[in-house]
């Protein structure tokens, strides 16, 4: 059912598990990746394994840079770089026995979340797209997420600033937290306690590959990261977005203007709520399940049984 592969991106070995449905195929196969600092054992074994359970393949893979793969410098999160390797995790896809390189998709969650709506709008290959409380905008959930308390957003900013400027000096750049049990006195990316808890507890028992860091470059990245230019280029692709009622991390309001935007007819926007958090959909395995089953539900419709 699941196997250890791996596969080379612009000369780099990313290192990946492929899962396969029962019966002889072909199959459909979907391309899965993490968010911000995720790696492979974060909550997509469970959606691989709802995802087998109506025929459809998984290839879920940590970046170069991440996790078992390769690549330097480390915990480095080039969103483009990460793209790349969605696709290259394709390129290698498509060439498996047992695969229908003709029903290949994307399925992302967080920040992977954007870049399977950016994938659908660019790769003519991927055939559905998968995006998960996905993040739209970096700078305006960055903006939204830090606030203007305490001084917090500037002292955010400087960081970016003072880490630029040791680069074009010629010095080493720094690191930042992904999350901190005190974001008003340690600056992070994410300023959650939530999020702290359960990545905390995740490196601990079952994602011992995952790091609560990044370079403090992909942080400035990440405030330039957009798919707007995106939205009205999928045209066709059948796409779900499912969001969070309310979601603070990666903020609805924005989510539900961007999937309005999607030129496609062949959309569906899935709304989680009913007690469910953004953190909730990684720590509560009820949440992971009900939502793996509504995507599972999406792309049997719109990959295995299409036509």
């Amino acid at each position: 059912m699941e196997q250890k592969v791996e596969f080379y991106s612009k000369g780099v070995k990313v290192r990946g598990v492929l899962r396969m449905p029962e019966g002889k195929g072909p199959h459909p196969l979907l391309a899965m990746a993490g968010g911000w600092c995720y790696v492979k054992e974060i909550v997509m074994p469970t959606y691989a394994e709802e995802l087998a359970a109506v025929g459809c393949a998984t290839l879920r893979f940590d970046y170069r840079c991440l996790g078992d793969s390769d690549g330097e410098p480390r915990q480095h999160l080039d969103p483009w770089a990460q793209i790349e390797d969605y696709r290259n995790c394709l390129s290698y896809a498509a060439g498996l026995p047992g695969i229908d390189k003709d029903r290949l998709g994307a399925w992302g969650i967080s920040y992977s979340g954007g870049h399977a709506l950016i994938l659908a709008a660019i790769d003519p290959r991927v055939k559905c797209a998968v995006a998960n409380i996905p993040v739209i905008d970096g700078f305006e959930s960055m903006r939204l997420v830090h606030g203007y308390g305490k001084g917090r957003l500037a002292s955010f900013f400087k960081l970016l600033a003072e880490d630029r400027e040791k680069r074009a000096r010629g010095e080493a750049g720094g690191m930042i937290p992904h999350n901190s049990s005190d974001p008003d006195k340690e600056i992070c990316t994410w300023p959650f306690t939530t999020s702290y808890a359960y990545f905390s507890n995740a490196t601990k028992t079952f994602a011992p590959n995952y790091q609560g860091r990044s370079t403090i470059e992909s942080t400035e990245m990440l405030c330039q990261y957009t798919v707007d230019p995106y939205l009205k280029r999928i045209y066709h692709t059948p796409v779900q977005m499912l969001i969070v009622e309310g979601d603070e991390h990666t903020p609805w309001d924005l989510q539900v203007d961007a999937f309005n935007r999607i030129a496609s007819v062949r959309k569906e926007l899935a709304v989680m709520s009913k007690g469910a958090t953004h953190i909730g959909m990684y720590a509560k395995l009820d949440f992971q399940v009900r939502a793996a089953k509504r995507n599972a539900e999406f792309v049997r419709k719109h990959l295995v049984e299409a036509d």
